[in-house]
């Protein structure tokens, strides 16, 4: 070999340091502006409070809810188990997990403790908590559907790879 070294593109270069291309750098610092201003937007009135609730939050998932998450899957794996359905669990794991992160984020005005949102939102505090839970009713009912297309397809699919009966 000669002592003569090749030129590096520069999009080369980028994807040795970066480890990915341009187009996806580009999305995560668009997003990383995104979330500064909502940051910005959001400390905006009383930041104190806002960053107390933020670590109160994250003790409260990490000593209460991880452990609750823990034992829920716990038994529903359990139940699953006994009744012999455990291919059903993540039709109830997932619209259950959404139900829950909504309530989580949206749980004041679900509870109807907060009255001051009235003004922004134009609803009255008291449809909050049905609307959740037609979101949730919503959510298991098209885990349900899901679960019976998935079982009519395997009935079909085990259907057409019988052989025939002779007669």
């Amino acid at each position: 070999m000669s002592g003569r070294t090749q030129a590096i593109r520069p999009m080369d270069r980028l994807r040795r340091w970066y480890g990915e291309g341009p187009l996806q750098l580009l999305v995560l610092l668009a997003s990383f502006a995104l979330a500064g201003y909502a940051g910005v937007r959001l400390l905006d009135g009383d930041g104190l409070l806002i960053a107390v609730w933020f670590a109160g939050a994250a003790l409260v998932h990490d000593l209460l809810f991880v452990p609750a998450y823990a034992l829920a899957d716990r038994a529903l794996r359990t139940a699953a188990g006994r009744l012999g359905r455990k291919e059903w669990i993540n039709f109830v794991r997932v619209p259950a997990f959404l139900s829950g992160l909504l309530l989580l984020v949206w749980f004041p005005l679900v509870a109807g403790q907060v009255e001051r949102y009235e003004a922004a939102t134009a609803l009255p505090a008291g449809v909050f908590l049905t609307r959740w839970l037609a979101v949730t009713a919503a959510l298991f009912a098209g885990a349900a559907v899901c679960r019976l297309l998935q079982v009519r397809r395997a009935r079909r699919s085990a259907r057409k790879q019988r052989p025939p009966v002779a007669h």
